[in-house]
């Protein structure tokens, strides 16, 4: 990545410095409180579930019952760690993404895919091994070359099958075309690559391709990524994704994604929202991306959004997943348990 957000070698993404100066922080509005509740003038942006308990999902999304924050709220429960461990659970309990890792996707989406059908629900994947990804930085990797991604994206789309799934398709690739960070050598390949991608996951009956286009504090001038998303076959995906691995708030993303959607002729998007419960870190930190202190958990996953352009609010961005070796984590993209504790904290 350069600097919007973070993934492991498939978790791992920030925001360039030129991105990463928080969009307006400014829109915190004050709470209005009566005896029986609290609301904010952002209407859309309601609280998770406050509850410690075992939090419904009421989104069409699958949750992973073996996920690492899973794992962590059994080892927890088991050592007598019970309060952390219901902290853990407001993780644990929400659908998140995941993102297959190694040259063999298929196994991860396989089982992904079958735990989603036997419960009926959609698995919300990621599709992140673009060759020259992430221009050398924590991410930093891909396929070997344009054949060998192909290849892979094959692998992948075929793993899919007939499941409903939802893709998010190359967190930063186009966005790093905007930017400059990927070298212009690589504009065309990268395009005619995230094009293919598109045809090749769409030939799959019950899948979403959402093409991943950054945060609003990265392109700040939608306009700027309008013909790069066109040559990244936008229009034959079902839309875009923003905020993937960022802390944007969501009246910063949902204003965005609309100036961009109008600009593509009413194209539809997804908002990462997995962290961004207390927006930015305050402060202009080329480093605001990478495992920001006192952030929160988000809204929970769900395609109830109020918003026709808005198909949906994700957890694409794993909470608690490291955004690198950064303030004290590990590698990008490694599970870190004390960071998805306070993430849990922080949020209701």
């Amino acid at each position: 990545m350069s600097g919007r957000r973070s993934f492991r070698t498939h978790t791992s993404i920030r925001t360039p410095a030129s991105i990463r100066t928080p969009a307006s922080i400014a829109l915190a509005a004050a709470l209005i409180c009566t005896a029986a509740a609290c609301s904010s003038p952002d209407t859309e942006t309601a609280a998770p579930d406050r509850s410690t308990g075992p939090a419904a999902n009421t989104s069409p999304f699958w949750v992973d019952p073996d996920s690492s924050a899973a794992r962590q709220v059994k080892e927890w429960s088991a050592q007598g760690r019970t309060d952390d461990a219901n902290q853990l659970k407001k993780i644990s309990e929400r659908p998140v993404a995941n993102w297959p890792a190694g040259d063999n996707p298929v196994p991860d989406v396989q089982r992904v895919t079958a735990g989603a059908a036997k419960e009926g629900r959609t698995v919300v994947l990621v599709a992140y091994n673009i060759p020259h990804r992430d221009c050398g930085q924590h991410s930093a990797g891909g396929a070997a070359d344009s054949n060998a991604y192909r290849g892979w994206l094959d692998a992948f789309a075929t793993a899919i099958g007939n499941a409903p799934a939802t893709v998010i398709l190359e967190p930063d690739a186009v966005p790093h075309i905007v930017d400059g960070c990927t070298p212009g050598v690589h504009h065309g390949e990268r395009s005619a690559l995230l094009t293919q991608a598109v045809d090749r996951l769409k030939r799959q009956p019950k899948t979403k391709v959402y093409v991943d286009a950054g945060n609003p504090a990265w392109i700040t001038d939608p306009g700027k990524l309008v013909d790069p998303l066109k040559r990244a076959g936008i229009a034959r995906a079902d839309g875009f994704s923003l905020n993937v691995s960022n802390f944007q708030r969501d009246a910063d993303v949902r204003a965005y994604g609309k100036q961009l959607s109008a600009l593509l002729g009413g194209a539809h998007f997804v908002v990462d929202s997995s962290r961004n419960g207390e927006g930015p870190l305050p402060g202009a930190r080329a480093d605001a991306w990478c495992n920001p202190s006192g952030r929160a958990l988000g809204k929970p996953p769900t395609d109830q959004t109020g918003d026709p352009l808005l198909d949906a609010y994700l957890w694409v961005k794993r909470p608690g997943d490291s955004d690198g070796e950064c303030r004290g984590g590990p590698a990008a993209g490694t599970w870190w348990p004390d960071y998805a504790l306070g993430l849990a904290r922080k949020s209701p």
